[in-house]
């Protein structure tokens, strides 16, 4: 289902708008109509932008921690550098700040609708409406900062260029609703709006049910919650996919269809700044090529101006598998015919640590020597290798500590899986994130997992299926299902379900 903001925000307002016809006449409790129409609208808003983020808060997770991680470099170069080490320390806990902001987003929303405890919630609604502001905002802004540019270096800005941002979506809707930033940054400005009127206004809100009502509702709302989010990245994986990679997704076909369609993109204009005086002149693309000689690279800075697509690219357009000779094998391996398992592990779980090692040296020089032959005892002078001197050099080693519980889903899960399923004919390969040829040789030879592996990017991976590790099973480059690892069925019940 595909769904814009502007349908959703007029759902909400219908939604609002019979929740203020019920608080007036069947409960009659509104002391302002436009009051408990900004409570209704506002509580509902965020009650299905937190639901939304609910169905998948790994997802959640990995966006805190791009922002953590751009905070760290961004923090690390001014005089707030003193503030930049706490932001690896979020991202170590983002599962944890992702659960419990969605969970608070929500019970926020429903404390508006009951009209709970209406002080405190009006400022929480004003923090939390704050804290958004930031974060899309500092999205947006930093389309302003060039490469190389640090974010609080404002004389240095320059005109806003999408490739500049290093956060290109706030993830305000989950994988629900894309948003540009701009458009999620003016978003949260509005809603700063009733959020300050809340503030001013809070003895006039709605209250509905008794105090005693009101716990129990949000009491039981936050447990099934805590559940939910629990269910959809602890033991199992999302049950509603919005993300690209979904069942029954042909990642090739789907691929070329975007790749064709970026190639078939028009330049309409150029937009041209004068690196002297900034001045900045947009001439459509015929007269430019008429004209470019004057507008010299040396004076001037291009830049295109095209046509959208036919189709948007999604992250299938940078589905790439690398093998262990540094080449593309993601095509390869979409064209193997029949069925396929593909373990994905966006990163190995485990600690790694540089070692100093003392190793003998041994040094050989060019020397000759006589050789005689034993039948013929002739006498022959060759150049050979002796050696010069032995001596203790040191070297550095990374050592690698896994993670237990991790080497067991390989271990009792994993393994399992592929050999039955090599014995059936059916290929199985893992594609990891961020690990190097070391690493990987390491943990096979740890979990004694006979499949190949090879590497990937890690937000990629991210992407394909929320576990860690995670299975997919392909049939002829189209995905056919996905499991989080501990919810893989046995190889004999996929057979039966889906092997045909």
């Amino acid at each position: 289902m595909n769904i814009t903001l502007t349908q959703l925000l007029i759902f909400v307002g219908v939604i609002a708008i019979i929740l203020t016809l019920l608080v007036g006449f069947a409960f009659k409790k509104n002391k302002s109509w436009f009051l408990s129409f900004l409570q209704n609208y506002c509580g509902v808003l965020f009650i299905i932008s937190g639901l939304v983020k609910a169905v998948d808060p790994m997802g959640t997770a990995f966006k805190m921690e791009q922002y953590f991680g751009e905070f760290y470099y961004t923090f690390s170069e001014t005089a707030f550098s003193f503030l930049a080490p706490i932001f690896p320390f979020f991202s170590k806990y983002a599962i944890a700040f992702s659960v419990t902001m969605i969970i608070f987003e929500i019970l926020l929303g429903l404390m508006l609708l009951l009209g709970m405890k209406s002080k405190w919630t009006s400022w929480a609604f004003l923090i939390l409406v704050g804290f958004f502001t930031f974060l899309t905002g500092f999205t947006y802004l930093t389309g302003y900062v060039p490469n190389g540019v640090n974010f609080f270096s404002f004389g240095q800005w320059g005109p806003w260029v999408e490739s500049n941002m290093k956060v290109t979506d706030c993830g305000c809707f989950g994988d629900f609703i894309k948003l540009v930033p701009k458009t999620s940054f003016l978003k949260d400005v509005v809603l700063l709006f009733p959020a300050l009127f809340f503030v001013f206004k809070h003895k006039d809100m709605h209250e509905l049910f008794s105090k005693k009502a009101r716990w129990a509702i949000l009491g039981v709302v936050g447990i099934a919650l805590l559940y939910y989010c629990f269910s959809n990245y602890v033991w199992d994986i999302p049950k509603n996919d919005f993300r690209p990679f979904k069942k029954g997704v042909n990642i090739l076909k789907q691929k070329e269809i975007e790749e064709n369609a970026m190639a078939n993109v028009e330049i309409l204009a150029w937009k041209l700044k004068n690196k002297n005086d900034n001045t900045i002149v947009e001439l459509p693309n015929a007269q430019y090529m008429k004209e470019f000689a004057n507008y010299p690279k040396a004076d001037w800075e291009t830049e295109q101006v095209k046509s959208e697509p036919t189709v948007k690219s999604t992250k299938i357009s940078e589905y790439e598998i690398t093998g262990p000779d540094g080449y593309d094998i993601s095509e390869d391996l979409l064209l193997e015919e029949g069925y396929t398992f593909m373990i994905v592990a966006y990163k190995l779980k485990g600690e790694v640590d540089t070692k100093e090692m003392m190793v003998k040296d041994t040094v050989f020089i060019k020397d000759t020597s006589l050789i005689i032959d034993k039948k013929t005892y002739e006498e022959t002078i060759k150049v050979v290798n002796v050696i010069d001197k032995i001596s203790d050099k040191k070297v550095k080693q990374e050592t690698f500590t896994w993670n237990p519980s991790y080497q067991k889903a390989y271990i009792e899960v994993i393994n399992p899986l592929a050999e039955a399923a090599e014995k059936a004919g059916i290929k199985t390969y893992a594609v990891v994130g961020g690990a190097g040829k070391e690493m990987l040789d390491d943990f096979r030879h740890s979990t004694q997992s006979a499949f190949p592996f090879y590497t990937a990017d890690d937000i990629l991976l991210k992407t394909i299926v929320r576990s860690n590790p995670g299975i997919v099973l392909f049939k002829n480059g189209t995905i056919v299902d996905k499991w989080h690892y501990k919810q893989v069925p046995s190889f004999a019940k996929i057979k039966a379900e889906y092997i045909k």
